[in-house]
């Protein structure tokens, strides 16, 4: 189980539990794996934003026994001084026959415009990277979204096309440069 660290935030796997609770109440508390050890974190009403509805398909999906949803490639973020859940972010599905495996995230709207994002978007793409069968990773923004296009120009990525999709309209396509060969 993999807790990627970064100089403000953690970001733990999302777990069952952590489902579980959100979809019983809208706030809460819950003891965590942490890097040291267990770890009380707060998850407040706004976590996790748009994943939200898919806590249900995602929960009827995992096996009985496992507590993970994606080991190694779904994670809450969570910040260090307060250990506060502020965001969500992973991948949305597996590596396709390329190699490129795609993600998403989304931050509690209280922390947009500090540079949380940026972190845990960098310290999951590096992550990624050292996975097997990892090529690329690629994203989609909204066109409209520019704060989001600026969080995966920091981290490196590269424009490679325009989509659309029924959800969210006209899409601007990412990838972060395939990771050099050995």
């Amino acid at each position: 189980m993999a807790i990627l660290i970064t100089p403000r935030t953690l970001l733990l796997p999302l777990t069952r539990r952590m489902i579980q609770q959100r979809l019983e109440r809208s706030s809460f508390d819950l003891d965590c794996a942490g890097p040291d050890g267990p770890l009380r974190v707060h998850f407040p009403a706004e976590w996790p934003g748009d994943p939200l509805h898919f806590f249900p398909a995602i929960l009827a999906r995992l096996h009985p026994r496992q507590e993970d949803v994606q080991p190694d490639t779904s994670f809450t973020v969570v910040t260090r001084a307060h250990p506060q859940a502020i965001g969500q972010l992973g991948t949305t599905g597996h590596t396709n026959a390329a190699g490129d495996l795609e993600i998403g995230y989304g931050m509690n709207p209280a922390v947009w415009g500090h540079g949380y994002a940026t972190e845990a978007v960098g310290a999951l793409v590096t992550h990624l990277h050292t996975l097997p069968g990892v090529r690329r990773v690629t994203a989609d923004t909204a066109v409209t979204n520019r704060a989001s296009e600026r969080v995966l120009e920091k981290v490196g990525f590269e424009r490679t096309g325009i989509s659309w999709s029924r959800d969210d309209g006209d899409l601007t396509t990412w990838a972060h440069p395939p990771k050099p060969s050995a």
